[in-house]
């Protein structure tokens, strides 16, 4: 027999398998030796009162064996099958490919990074000696910027496709099952590498192709179709594919995919976008504040994250990629650029909680930068990022500031210890942000302290710059068929065309892609 229950109790009660089952004896009548197994649907956490609790729906299976559901795809052999080219396998352009294979049709992935296992040496450059690889690095490379930036699946766009077939994929490729069921999933950078990996077997063995170090350099144009594309790569300088769909999927740091596309006169728009820093506090201290624990949070909760958000001057200020448990990377692209992210491992079980702290950013930010049309927001982002590096340091440490000092606009004496590897430096960030944005981020930071007891601290650091929130371009398309409005065949997708925001968002956009595709060729 089968029932489903409803259960709210405390982390010790409903945090672990036996605790859940004696919970269950105890408040629904059924003995717990006669619970053969539990198949959970939902769980969350409400912090919002004291004490914490967890809120459960669970399939409890009495007498029998659990039943679960049995994930498959129907993934077709596609060798000899009409060809897609996608540029970029990040989620969008790795999901792209699982449904262009689902309906039948073989997709080609050019990536100009490498691939995951390969990716890590160059991750270690940066931390280590400084070096940035301009084509592989925490934003390029296979799995995209998600590979190496924690894996956070929660997302508020479920109206823009399936977001259960998303996470059942994951699952499929070998994510944890609790994906399906927590309320803001999780999967976290030590795993989602393998995951990355079970996608492109799954992608190759069915006849797709993924080519990596392999750059898009050139489109050719015959009226408003795509002709041809040019890819280099280190083996062959410059290789032309005739091609009639591309799914063009690089992500939002692609500038030079951005220029390509200016020059050949292709409409592009500059989109608002936002920047500012990220900040980092003793994940002891967010978990006091959160969950109102003292110094020690209940073993069966998970670290604290927050979400904040506040308007200070008209400007918006919020709280962007929270990683609890988590580590500062650094997320530039080029050299003589400071570049921070955030990202979490699967147990979310370091010492920090950082996020970033962003500030709205609009055109009129950007009017200096005017002579260089739809990529004025670009060169501007560019612009702050650069003041970020110290010249003649040659080195890529973050400038970084003490959260009270910063408000103060005091430079700071000593920095707090804090988990950005390759090395903080004392700089007043009041000095190398635009003004408007370290105002905005001084309201906020008040704002924000008042939210949460204790948040407002010198403590806390705050790092420069958390820039690569989403593109400062839009690449425009047509709303139905997802086809760029000015040429044929072009499928501009995800963040780098400015349609989506982090893993789950970008997989559903490729998606889409791919289907707008297939119902073009019937």
């Amino acid at each position: 027999m089968k029932r489903t229950l409803e259960l709210t109790g405390l982390p010790e009660e409903l945090g672990h398998t036996e605790g859940i089952k004696k919970f269950i004896s105890k408040y629904h009548g059924i003995n717990a030796n006669e619970i053969s197994g539990l198949v959970f649907q939902k769980k969350s956490i409400d912090a919002r009162k004291k004490p914490v609790r967890i809120n459960l729906t669970v399939d409890v299976f009495i007498n029998e064996n659990p039943v679960k559901e049995i994930i498959e795809f129907d993934f077709k052999n596609v060798t000899n099958a009409q060809e897609v080219a996608i540029i970029g396998a990040g989620p969008a352009g790795l999901f792209a490919a699982l449904q262009l294979i689902e309906l039948g049709l073989k997709p080609i992935i050019f990536e100009r990074g490498k691939n995951v296992k390969e990716r890590r040496r160059d991750l270690a450059n940066i931390t280590k000696n400084n070096t940035v690889n301009p084509e592989s690095n925490y934003c390029f490379g296979e799995g995209g910027a998600g590979t190496y930036s924690d894996g956070k699946l929660y997302t508020r766009a479920s109206k823009r496709g399936d977001v259960n077939r998303i996470l059942k994929l994951l699952v499929y490729h070998g994510a944890d099952e609790s994906i399906l069921y927590e309320s803001h999933p999780h999967i976290g950078t030590n795993k989602l590498p393998h995951i990355i990996e079970k996608i492109r077997e799954t992608i190759t063995s069915c006849g797709g192709e993924i080519h990596f170090n392999s750059k898009l350099t050139d489109l050719e144009l015959d009226g408003e179709k795509i002709k041809s594309i040019t890819i280099s790569n280190n083996e062959i300088q410059h290789s032309k594919f005739n091609i009639q769909n591309l799914i063009l999927a690089t992500g939002h740091s692609a500038r030079d995919i951005f220029e390509l596309l200016h020059r050949k006169q292709i409409i592009i728009e500059a989109k608002p976008f936002a920047l500012g820093v990220r900040v980092e506090h003793p994940q002891a201290l967010i978990d006091s504040i959160q969950y109102r624990c003292g110094t020690q949070r209940s073993e069966y909760l998970s670290a604290a994250s927050y979400s904040l958000v506040e308007q200070v001057n008209g400007r918006g200020v919020f709280s962007f990629c929270m990683c609890p448990g988590g580590i500062i990377a650094p997320a530039m692209t080029a050299p003589c650029e400071i570049v921070v992210n955030g990202w979490s491992p699967s147990k979310r079980n370091n010492p920090f909680a950082n996020s970033g702290m962003v500030v709205s950013i609009n055109a009129e930010d950007f009017k200096d930068f005017e002579k260089y049309g739809p990529l004025a927001g670009m060169y501007f982002q560019k612009m702050v990022e650069q003041n970020c590096f110290e010249q003649g340091n040659q080195t890529l440490q973050a400038p970084a500031q003490r959260m009270v000092d910063f408000v103060n606009n005091k430079s700071s004496s000593t920095l707090p210890n804090n988990s950005y590897l390759p090395g903080t430096v004392s700089r007043n960030l009041n000095e190398i942000l635009p003004n408007y944005v370290a105002k905005s981020l001084q309201g906020a930071m008040k704002a924000f302290g008042k939210k949460m007891n204790g948040y407002y601290s010198n403590e806390a650091i705050l790092l420069a710059t958390e820039s690569r929130t989403s593109s400062p371009v839009r690449i425009p398309r047509n709303k139905e068929t997802f086809e760029h409005i000015q040429i044929k065949g072009l499928y501009p997708c995800a963040e780098g065309a400015g349609y989506a925001g982090g893993i789950v968002s970008a997989a559903m956009d490729g998606e889409n892609c791919a289907k707008a595709i297939g119902n073009s060729l019937g």
